[in-house]
Order: structure tokens, then C-alpha cells, then sequence
């Protein structure tokens, strides 16, 4: 029990290790995975039966109200979604296609398909609504070819549906239509008869049928439809439980903003709290400065149990808390766990969390991290330990096998477990490319050991293989560490950066601001370059950036120049995903003017001092 004031379960790991000749470790728990059900709704369909009457789900309604759907007669709809699904005679080859954010109606739509063997495909709205030529939402409908579109409000769509879709396709929406378009009214379909077809469909599944399709665009910017079967929901599902056994003594309730078309809200924390009987409250905030009071406002009135967020969002609220002190209470009031993602933590944000949750309650609150993808599930290694620093990955949960693959001086950690996908939708050159010879998913990225002499102690990220690189002199930089140590180092002023260098004798950093702290330090209300060229800002970079540079041990790991970025990175041009984790090599490309800019005389670039 890590948090005994409260009571909060964990798990209790015992690791087993196995060391090969050639170098390749194997990490996995001694305890097995428990059995799990054979279809999603199948844990629907028990709370139903058992707490109809709690709240699953609530979204705000036009004045700001609570609109709330109870599992009872959630299920009752989701039924009838899917005999009306059956009726349209939509299948894996024709799925339905989600467009707009996370919603009621958006949730009861995925699970009625989910219910009976039709995969859903959930989408980042501004794939069509940014405009232009639509390039992504292309790409996604010529890997799908959906049977039937879903947006809650038509309008906003309709013209990148004629535009990409034709006007073949029938939509499904609250309100709006799509001229040209066969169009379903959302109440209609979820008042839809209960029909034999429906149990019959529901009857049918198994642990490998399709239950939606996640789509990722990795390095390339081009999306990749991931496979997610009803199998590996509901496996990752009981890992969870096992790692986190207090989320079966009380039911979840969770704020979330985070977007259902990413797995990490999508797969796990929505899952979490229907396989749990918990409550979902659709946070309409964002992380960002203008819906950061959305988050703040929902986060006064409803005391989460378990929290997520990224670590931009945590900062926002910090700065709330040192403030609002019915924000605190109401925050802290029985939580148990808070997990960030999305982004590494830098450590001046991880102590002042750690510091109020501390005064808050007795004993603390967890804050963790793991690590897994949109092909594992995701979760698939999980820290339940307190630590003095943010970044622990923790060890594999229950049921994965993580094996850790010599490549030069790096771990090359591959994964197996029963949440792995089994490919890339209609792809299968890349599904081979993705796996090794015995069946492991390959992460691309490297592990080490947070103590080398202590294997339980946990793991550490150590880098994407293929975002390192090597300098003039041939020396090997590990990328992701350095950003992380980098935004530690500026002291609260960047909220990430990009790394560059290579080729080049030494590093040097395209850098995200964090412009609420770059203003306390001009001691005015600027913003723009005015801000990011203010001669205050500029001096304290600059001695931040030769402290940190003062430390390093080497050229690979010592940046000697930086630049703050003034132009937002670009959700469209891959820079970006819409919660917010930052594609390197997107924008080294992308940016490839201000990066030659560094090594140039340009006087946006800030320079160690010695």
C-alpha cells in the first residue's frame, strides 16, 4: 500500500528476469493475468444489471449544466445503436467513422457499434475542419471506407465529408446535415427496437474481433489505422485492475479532456470507468490559456478520484492552486492517483505537485507515470512506487513480457502481451516491419534501468532510436533524456524542446515557451517577440542555459543555444498531436530555417555566457 492514509491498493510486483547470452533481457511478473471477459460491453452490460441507476457519463450542456447518462439506460441505447448498426449492415469493411470530440452521443455511438462486432474509428476533428486539401482524412478514407459517418453536428463537416467522402456515405447527427447525403438522426438510431439480429451479432464476437481502429501517424505524419481487437480491450482492462486493485474497491470518477481518438483516454481511461461502474466527467477545458478555466471550473465542483493530464496541464493548475484554495480542497478530496503522460515531466513541475498534494493529504498522492503505445493497448509498464524525480517507467504489468534487445550502448525494448495488436489495418508489410521474429512489438524506442544493480527499481526511457543522432564527432546523442534534462535545467521558463545538433560540433534547441513565467520575469504583459526578446527573458535563458551547460558531462549532452519558438507548433503539419506531445523530427523538418538559424548570426538565438 503506497498511500495508507486512504487506503489506496496497488499492485505488489514480483519480477521475473531472464538474461540470454547474447544480452537480451526478459522482464515479466510472476503472477499471471486474471481472466478477462470476451467483449467490452460484456462490463456494460453488468453495471447495468447491477448499479443502473449511477452515473456513467456527463457532458455540459448549453448553460453549463450537467447532462448525464446512467448505465442503465446507457445500455439500453447502446443496444439499440447496434440494431440499427445490424439494420445497415455495417462490419469490420464497413465501420463507422467518429468525426467530432468526445461526447455522450459520441460514447454511446462507439460502444453500440463495439457491442455488436462493428469497429468504430474515432478521428482528431480538425482532420476535417482545418481545410485545405484534407490530406490525413484522405489518407484515413482510403484505409477504412467507412459504411456510416458520425458527427454531432453535421454542419462543420459537410464540407470536408462531400469533399473527401462523396456524398455515397450515409451520416448520423444530432443536428446539421450534409447536403447530398442520406441522413440518420442519432435519436433515431438510439431508440432503435432491440432485434434478433443485434443478439445475435453481440453473440458472436470474440476476442479477435475488431472492436475500433486507432490511428497513429508516427515519424511519417501519414496515419496508420491500428488494429484493436475486443481481446485486447479487455485484457489491457485487467491489467489495469491488477496494477491498480483500488479502482475495484471504489468506483472511478474522472475529469478528462484528453481526446477519445488517442488510446490513452480513448482505450484506457474510458474503459477504465465503465469496467469499473465509475463516472465520466467530460472535461470541455484544454490545457491551453484559453481553456484552462473550463478545466479549473469542472475541477471545483467535481472531486476526482483518479487524474490525468499532461504535464502543461498540471502546470496550469498549479498555478490555480497556489491560489484557489476551493479548487484545492475540491481536487484533493479523495483522490488517489494522479498520472501524467503525454510529455515528460519536468522536475520543477513535479515538485510543486508533489509538494501540494502533500500538504493536502496526509501521507500524499501518488504521481506517476508508465509506458505503452497505441499498439499495446496501452498500458503496459506502470510505476506504483513514490519517487523523488519524475520519469520512472516502472516495471511490466501483469500478462507483459517486456524484452530489452542489445543495439549498440542502448536497450532496444520490444514488448508481448495479450493487448498487443495484431497489425496495421489492411497493411501488412508494415504490420511485419512492426514485430520481431518471436512475436515481440518493437517500440522504437530504448530502456535502461533506473538502477542497474536493482532490476525491480523500475525503468527509465532512454531515447528514440530513431530520433538520436550523431554530432560531427561521431558521438551518439540520446535525444529523449536531453530534452527532458533541458526543460528541467531552464527552470520552469520552456514547457518543451526540441533537440537539434546533428552534424554539428555541438547542441542546440528550438525551445517552447512557457510565457506566463517569461512575463513574471519581464515584470510586463507582453507577448510576441516583445516577450520572447525582452531583455530580462533573454538574460535569464542565458544563464540558465550555461548552468545547465556547466553540468553536462559531454558534447551529447551539453546545448549551447537555444531559440524560443514565436510561431505555435502546427497541429496539421504532424509538429504536434491535439494532446499535445511533440513530434522531433516533424518539426527539425519542418522548422529546418530556424535550425540552420542556430549555428548563424541570428540574434534570436541565446548562447551560454562562458
Amino acid at each position: 500500500m503506497a498511500n495508507t492514509e486512504r487506503l489506496v491498493a496497488f499492485w505488489d510486483p514480483e519480477l521475473n528476469i531472464t538474461r540470454r547470452p547474447d544480452g537480451t533481457i526478459l522482464l515479466s511478473q510472476a503472477a499471471p493475468l486474471a481472466p478477462y471477459p470476451r467483449c467490452i460491453t460484456d462490463s456494460f452490460a453488468h453495471w447495468a444489471a447491477t448499479t443502473p441507476e449511477v452515473d456513467w457519463i456527463a457532458q455540459r450542456g448549453p448553460n453549463r449544466e450537467w447532462q448525464t447518462l446512467r448505465y442503465g439506460e446507457a445500455f439500453d441505447r447502446i443496444r439499440s445503436i447496434g440494431a440499427a448498426l445490424v439494420a445497415l449492415g455495417l462490419g469490420p469493411d464497413r465501420p463507422v467513422l467518429i468525426l467530432s470530440g468526445n461526447s455522450n452521443a459520441h460514447a454511446l455511438m462507439a460502444l453500440g457499434a463495439q457491442h455488436v462486432g462493428v469497429p468504430s474509428a474515432a478521428l482528431a476533428p480538425a482532420y476535417a475542419l482545418s481545410g485545405g486539401d484534407y490530406a490525413k482524412l484522405r489518407d484515413i478514407a482510403g484505409q477504412l471506407t467507412p459504411g456510416l459517418i458520425f458527427a454531432e453536428d453535421a454542419t462543420p463537416f459537410a464540407a470536408a465529408i462531400t469533399e473527401v467522402f462523396g456524398t455515397a456515405i450515409p451520416v448520423a447527427s444530432l443536428r446539421g446535415s450534409v447536403p447530398g447525403c442520406a441522413m440518420h438522426a442519432f435519436e433515431a438510431l438510439s431508440t432503435t427496437a432491440h432485434s434478433a439480429g443485434m443478439e445475435a451479432a453481440n453473440a458472436a464476437i470474440t476476442a479477435d474481433t475488431v472492436a475500433k481502429f486507432l490511428f497513429t501517424s508516427g515519424t511519417t505524419g501519414t496515419p496508420k489505422a491500428v488494429i484493436q481487437t475486443q481481446g485486447m480491450l479487455c485484457s489491457n482492462q485487467q491489467i489495469v485492475r491488477q496494477a491498480w486493485p483500488f479502482l475495484t474497491q471504489t468506483p472511478p470518477v474522472v475529469v478528462d479532456w484528453a481526446p477519445w481518438n488517442h488510446t490513452a483516454s480513448g482505450n484506457k481511461v474510458f474503459n477504465m470507468v465503465l469496467c469499473n461502474g465509475g463516472t465520466y466527467y467530460i472535461d470541455d477545458g484544454r490545457p491551453t490559456p484559453d481553456g484552462i478555466g473550463r478545466t479549473i471550473e469542472t475541477l471545483r465542483e467535481v472531486s476526482p478520484t483518479w487524474y490525468f493530464n499532461v504535464p502543461l496541464g498540471y502546470q496550469m493548475l498549479l498555478d490555480a492552486f497556489e491560489t484557489d484554495a476551493k479548487l484545492r480542497e475540491t481536487f484533493f478530496a479523495r483522490l488517489q492517483m494522479m498520472f501524467y503522460a503525454g510529455a515528460g515531466m519536468s522536475q520543477p513541475v513535479w515538485d510543486r505537485l508533489t509538494r501540494v498534494a502533500d500538504q493536502m493529504v496526509p501521507g500524499g498522492v501518488l504521481l506517476t507515470t508508465g509506458f505503452g503505445a497505441t499498439e499495446t493497448g496501452p498500458f503496459a509498464l506502470i510505476n506504483c512506487d513514490r519517487q523523488e524525480t519524475a520519469g520512472n517507467l516502472g516495471l511490466p504489468a501483469h500478462g507483459v513480457t517486456v524484452k530489452l534487445v542489445p543495439q549498440g550502448d542502448k536497450l532496444e525494448a520490444r514488448i508481448k502481451s495479450p493487448s498487443i495488436t495484431p497489425g496495421y489495418w489492411r497493411n501488412p508489410d508494415l504490420t511485419a516491419e512492426a514485430f520481431d521474429d518471436e512475436g515481440f512489438y518493437c517500440f522504437g524506442d530504448a530502456f535502461r534501468f533506473a538502477d542497474p544493480d536493482d532490476p525491480a527499481k523500475g525503468l527509465l526511457f532512454d531515447g528514440r532510436l530513431a530520433e538520436n543522432f550523431k554530432l560531427a564527432s561521431g558521438t551518439w546523442v540520446a535525444v529523449g533524456p536531453l530534452r527532458g534534462k533541458l526543460v528541467d535545467d531552464l527552470g520552469g521558463i520552456a514547457t518543451d524542446c526540441v533537440i537539434a545538433g546533428e552534424g554539428h560540433t555541438d547542441l542546440g534547441a528550438l525551445v517552447v515557451p512557457d510565457r506566463a513565467a517569461l512575463r513574471e520575469i519581464a515584470g510586463a504583459d507582453l507577448d510576441g517577440e516583445a516577450l520572447l526578446t525582452h531583455p530580462a527573458v533573454r538574460a535569464a535563458a542565458a544563464s540558465r542555459l550555461s548552468a545547465h551547460a556547466s553540468r553536462a558531462t559531454g558534447s551529447a549532452s551539453r546545448v549551447k543555444r537555444m531559440m524560443f519558438l514565436s510561431v505555435p507548433l502546427d497541429f496539421n503539419k504532424g509538429e504536434v498531436t491535439d494532446k499535445g506531445s511533440i513530434n522531433q523530427r516533424a518539426v527539425l523538418r519542418h522548422r529546418a530555417d530556424l535550425v540552420a538559424a542556430l549555428w548563424g548570426e541570428d540574434p534570436r538565438v541565446i548562447t551560454v555566457t562562458s
